[in-house]
């Protein structure tokens, strides 16, 4: 089983419009409303692949019950630890041509003893779990170094990890020796302290957060596919071109398929190619959607994966 953690859920309500234009209006042609953040992404991309996930996750108020009731029926298990206050909604706006804002509220402040239950629930899922994905941001209330102590824990357990979260959480969580990490080229440069423009920079930063404790990096670059550091070398993965509708949430669907292909023990070169992919397919549709296993299946054998030398 794959576990997930979604310590800040959200309701995602994503509102589709003609156009995006500064100081002039745009008409709304849809809206929707999904059970949102990285875990749930993952577990629904996961789940969508024909793998075993579970989604741990804590939800209060009205809006939680609005996120449970959106995760009825989902197909997999959810494991709800009750919170007291409010979950955030994040908004996100896309135009026709692929122009997208995406708007994300803090979230709720956790309780220690709200936090203490998080970290219980996952403790009790280790039992179960091959890998434990670590998914967005920390609300109020949480340590920095919570991730850290849940990737110590799961090592403990023989249980892989993979870290897909920013800022102090990534810094702090990288240090704790995470199998894999997951961030995308803004997160590593915020990281790093410093803009990536190139194919070397990119490489040297993907070795470079491998040098900070990750086992393996991913480093996602949106319609420029990927670069991997692994213990055995770098690799490139190129995304095909591709017209994008929507690429919010494609850097969630990476990261879901690279720890699917790695459970069904794929090699790190071709799970880096089944994550871009992911994110490639998912990126062609409307809305905040994510490709099923068919729609990556079409995209797969476009990416072409490349040890560099």
């Amino acid at each position: 089983m794959i576990v997930t953690l979604t310590i800040n859920p959200a309701i995602d309500r994503t509102i589709s419009v003609d156009r995006l234009a500064f100081e002039d209006r745009a008409r709304i042609s849809s809206s929707r409303e999904s059970a949102g953040g990285r875990g749930i992404n993952a577990s629904c991309v996961i789940h969508s692949f024909g793998g075993s996930t579970c989604a741990v996750l804590p939800s209060g108020g009205e809006k939680g019950k609005r996120l449970e009731a959106l995760l009825h029926g989902c197909g997999f298990p959810v494991a709800v630890i009750p919170i007291r206050n409010e979950i955030r909604t994040d908004l996100t706006i896309t135009d026709r041509h692929g122009l997208t804002i995406h708007l994300n509220e803090a979230g709720p402040e956790l309780s220690a003893a709200e936090v203490a239950q998080v970290e219980k629930k996952v403790r009790e899922m280790l039992d179960r779990a091959q890998w434990l994905m670590l998914c967005g941001s920390l609300p109020p209330g949480v340590p920095s170094s919570f991730y850290g102590k849940l990737i110590s824990a799961a090592r403990k357990k023989k249980v892989k990890t993979l870290l897909h979260t920013s800022g102090e959480a990534l810094r702090e969580g990288i240090e704790a020796r995470p199998s894999v990490v997951t961030p995308n080229q803004q997160e590593a440069e915020r990281l790093l302290g410093g803009t990536l423009l190139t194919r070397t920079q990119f490489l040297e930063a993907a070795e470079q957060v491998r040098t900070m404790g990750a086992e393996s990096v991913v480093l996602s670059l949106g319609s420029r596919g990927a670069v991997g550091a692994f213990p055995d070398g770098l690799v490139t993965a190129a995304s095909p071109p591709v017209d994008s509708v929507c690429p919010i949430g494609s850097g969630d669907a990476l990261a879901a398929a690279y720890a699917w292909a790695m459970s069904r023990k794929a090699k790190p070169a071709e799970a880096i190619r089944w994550g871009v992919a992911a994110g490639t397919a998912s990126a062609r549709l409307p809305g905040m959607r994510f490709a099923t296993l068919a729609q990556t299946e079409e995209i797969f054998p476009q990416v072409e994966a490349r040890r560099v030398e």
